[in-house]
């Protein structure tokens, strides 16, 4: 059938010039899924307690064990890709996510959701770092930007559809479906794998890092459930508590001795030399800081337009729709600027974009209009756009084919990670701002004073012609719209403090740009005599 097809669609031949991009498009298909399922699930789980009779803390960990075992088995798939073939460890992943999301369609309650999630999970973690390692192979350097470029229309375009596509799904369906989507596309994707792509294997595969496995999955497992339980309403220790100590201190320890294993062993599981790389080292720090901003603040716009502004979550997906399709054309643009200028110039362009989106945030009010949301999403569109391509291009750029799917699994695990910090970090701090603007509201609110209680005397007329009521009645139910208002005020703070502390991170990542060093000519000559 594949030579049949081939003498069809001569491109689809390995030797062909076109053949890349074919693969390129094989690729897009399971980033596309796999970064869709992890945004798509959020508007979903208000609907999934209301069946399940569960509460908030339980299905948390509807989106907590996708995400534990996604960064478990980043690091992992270098190893695998390098041992199993490329090509057969990616069609495993896609084989897994769509089990997986097959699965959770059929769950019962919420453990057995719990349960297929880890299943949808672990191929996932394998379809992000190893289609990314795949098409920095098939293409030489000079043309990578673009590649990688094209690539992040696939991530670009999930992240923005997510939202919207869920909304709709579960408004017209039900919670199933949002699962359900994920199954043709997925058969769909393996055919394109098992046709289009050859298979590549590196000629010398190294033992297995079993004590690195288990001291790296000890460390992200732990690190990542303390930084999502820190603020659970059942963790009433806080960051304090036992557990989150106990999860913190597993963590330190595992991650001592992940280090000392990776660094004695011989065939480490995690190549951590590569970070000596000059760019690559530099660019893992710029991921850092780019996912700690990007993913630490993505779920901020939402909670404010659903609770603030009573967006319903397919109109708070809405508006997310041209963020995306602006991040998908500038990938591709910002790719080729790579490999035509200067990266630092888009890198700079895209930070300072990104930088002013969450400082126009700023100024955020239970008044914001829709242009006053959606100016700041069309520059984060633009601006996240410029950055990734050239960046990830940067860091893959002295890296030998045969080390690119350990580079590209580190690559992926420290962005995840810089992600789950900026989750972890920005939800506590707008826990802890939300108290100190509502004790400052509090505060500022005299019951003895004459603007206090003009306000309610105004208050209580509006009342009375509205609905009615006792003299009495009326005059509690305008203290209480007060009380009410401060409360929503308070919230619209926390929210803004979070995002002009964003706005200065962001702004960080311009410092370890500066020492990036571009030479491409020399770049591309170390590589080939690398491979």
């Amino acid at each position: 059938m594949k030579d049949r097809l081939i003498k069809f669609i001569p491109s689809l031949h390995h030797e062909h010039e076109s053949y890349s991009w074919w693969v390129l498009l094989s690729v897009m298909i399971g980033t596309f899924m796999a970064v869709l399922d992890a945004t798509i699930v959020n508007v979903g789980l208000p609907k999934m307690m209301a069946i399940f009779g569960t509460s908030v803390d339980k299905i948390e960990w509807v989106l907590t064990a996708y995400l534990l075992v996604f960064a478990v088995m980043l690091p992992s798939s270098g190893w695998v890709a390098d041992h199993f073939g490329y090509k057969r460890t990616y069609f495993m992943g896609m084989f897994f996510f769509t089990l997986g999301s097959f699965l959770c369609s059929l769950a019962w309650d919420e453990n057995a959701l719990i349960v297929f999630r880890i299943v949808q999970g672990a191929g996932a973690g394998f379809l992000m770092p190893v289609g990314l390692a795949i098409v920095t192979k098939e293409f030489p350097p000079e043309k990578r930007g673009m590649a990688v470029g094209f690539w992040g229309i696939a991530s670009a375009a999930s992240v923005s559809l997510g939202p919207l596509v869920g909304g709709y799904l579960i408004d017209t369906f039900s919670w199933h479906a949002i699962f359900d989507v994920n199954i043709p596309v997925g058969i769909i994707g393996l055919l394109a794998i098992w046709i289009i792509q050859q298979e590549h294997r590196t000629e010398d595969t190294r033992s297995f890092d079993i004590i690195g496995f288990i001291s790296m999955s000890a460390f992200l497992i732990s690190l990542l459930l303390g930084l999502a339980d820190g603020n659970a309403s059942w963790n009433t220790g806080g960051w304090t508590s036992h557990f989150i100590l106990i999860c913190f201190g597993i963590a330190s320890v595992s991650f001592v001795i992940f280090m000392i294993t990776e660094f004695s062993v011989e065939h480490p599981l995690l190549d951590l030399r590569l970070l000596r790389i000059r760019n690559f080292g530099i660019s893992n720090i710029m991921l850092f800081l780019f996912g700690l901003a990007l993913f630490g603040n993505s779920f901020l716009v939402p909670l404010f337009l659903q609770t603030s502004l009573d967006y319903t979550p397919f109109q708070s997906g809405l508006v997310f729709l041209p963020m995306g399709i602006l991040q998908a054309m500038m990938s591709p643009l910002s790719g080729w600027l790579a490999d035509k200028i200067n990266p630092k110039i888009p890198i700079t362009i895209g930070t300072l974009l990104f930088a002013s989106t969450f400082y126009m945030f700023h100024f955020l009010s239970l008044t914001s209009e829709h242009a006053q949301i959606m100016l700041p999403l069309y520059l984060r569109g633009i601006g996240v756009g410029l950055i990734f391509s050239p960046i990830s291009a940067v860091a893959l750029m002295s890296i030998p084919k045969v080390k690119m799917a350990q580079a590209s699994g580190l690559f992926n695990t420290i962005r995840q990670i810089g992600g789950s910090f900026g989750v972890a970090m920005f939800g506590s701090l707008l826990t802890r701002r939300i108290i100190y603007h509502s004790g400052n509201f509090g505060q500022a609110i005299n019951q003895n004073s004459e603007i206090f209680k003009h306000t309610v005397s105004t208050m209580k007329n509006y009342i009375r012609y509205s609905s009615g009521g006792s003299s009495s009645d009326l005059i509690l139910k305008s203290k209480l719209l007060i009380v009410r208002n401060a409360i929503a005020q308070a919230f619209v703070q926390g929210i803004n403090d979070d995002f002009f502390l964003a706005s200065v991170l962001t702004l960080i990542l311009l410092i370890p740009m500066l020492f990036l060093k571009i030479s491409k000519n020399k770049d591309y000559e170390k590589i080939e005599s690398m491979d």
